[in-house]
C-alpha cells in the first residue's frame, strides 16, 4: 500500500521508513504540567523524563492494526445504531440532562483528546467526587473506583454492567484517538501522578479494551494495570490483539469489575 492509500485512512500517518520522532514525544502541554505537579511537590513523575517510544513495532503492523481498527469501528457503528439511539432516547428521558459524557483523556505520546461515553451519572457527577474520595475502590490514590457508585444513576448502573456506555468510543477509534485494543485512556490528573515506567502506558495509542479489562477491569489495581499494560506493549500483535477482541466478549457478558 503507498503513502497515498496510507493518508486515505483517518488517523494512519502516512508511510515512512521510521515513525516521526517528534510525534514520539510527550505533548507539551502534558509536560508542563507534569513539570507544574513535580514542583508543587504532588507528583512523583521528574518533569525532565520525557521518553520517546522504546517499543517500536513494524510499519506493516501498524499500518494493518489501523486498517483493521477503522473497519471494525465503521461496521461497529452501523451495526449498532440502533442500539446507540435507543440508548441516548433513555438517557434524555432519564433526567433530560446530557446524553454523552465527553472528557479530556491523554492518549499516545501524551496528546490529550476528547473521549466519549454515554453519560451514566448525574449532571453534577464531577462536583461530588471530591466528597467520596475514601470510597475509592483503589488504594493507589491515582485511579478512581467506586463499586456502585452513588452518582451513577440506575439505567448508567446497567449501562456500565454490559459496558455499552463505552460504544461512543467507537467515534474515537474512527477519529485516529483510540484504537480497539490497548491500554485504556487515563485523565490528565492521573498522569500527573504517574512515574517514568507508569508513562510507558502512553507508547501506543489507547483502546477500548486490553489485558486487564478482561481479567477483572475495575478490580484490577492500578499496578497491576501499568504491568499488564507493558506487557501488552512490549509484546503487541495481530495475533494477540485478535484474542483481546475475543476475549473481551465474555468478559463484557459476566461483568464482572464493571463499575
Amino acid at each position: 500500500m503507498s503513502s497515498h492509500d496510507s493518508a486515505a485512512v483517518p488517523g494512519l500517518e502516512p508511510s515512512a521508513p521510521h515513525f516521526d520522532t517528534a510525534a514520539m514525544r510527550f505533548d507539551a502541554g502534558v509536560v508542563e504540567r507534569l513539570e507544574r505537579a513535580t514542583t508543587s511537590g504532588i507528583s512523583l513523575v521528574s518533569s525532565d523524563i520525557v521518553p520517546a517510544y522504546s517499543s517500536v513495532k513494524p510499519q506493516s503492523y501498524e499500518l494493518t492494526k489501523r486498517i483493521i481498527d477503522f473497519t471494525l469501528a465503521f461496521i461497529g457503528l452501523i451495526v449498532l445504531f440502533p442500539l446507540l439511539v435507543v440508548t441516548a432516547i433513555l438517557i434524555k428521558l432519564s433526567d433530560f440532562g446530557p446524553i454523552l459524557f465527553c472528557q479530556t483523556r491523554v492518549g499516545r505520546g501524551g496528546a490529550e483528546f476528547t473521549c466519549y461515553k454515554f453519560r451514566t451519572m448525574v449532571v453534577n457527577a464531577e462536583e461530588l467526587k471530591d466528597e467520596l474520595l475514601e470510597l475509592n475502590h483503589h488504594q493507589d490514590g491515582i485511579t478512581f473506583k467506586i463499586p456502585r457508585d452513588p452518582r451513577a444513576t440506575r439505567l448508567g448502573l446497567w449501562l456500565r454492567k454490559t459496558s455499552i456506555d463505552e460504544l461512543p468510543q467507537l467515534v474515537n477509534v474512527l477519529k485516529g484517538d483510540m484504537s480497539i485494543v490497548g491500554p485504556r485512556p487515563p485523565v490528565p490528573s492521573e498522569v500527573a501522578w504517574y512515574t517514568p515506567f507508569d508513562l510507558r502506558r502512553l507508547e501506543v495509542r489507547p483502546g477500548l479494551t486490553c489485558t486487564w479489562q478482561v481479567s477483572g477491569r475495575g478490580d484490577v489495581p492500578f499496578g497491576d494495570q501499568v504491568r499488564l499494560d507493558v506487557q501488552y506493549i512490549e509484546n503487541r500483535s495481530l495475533w494477540l490483539d485478535s484474542k483481546l477482541i475475543l476475549q473481551t466478549i465474555p468478559a463484557v457478558l459476566s461483568g464482572r469489575g464493571a463499575y
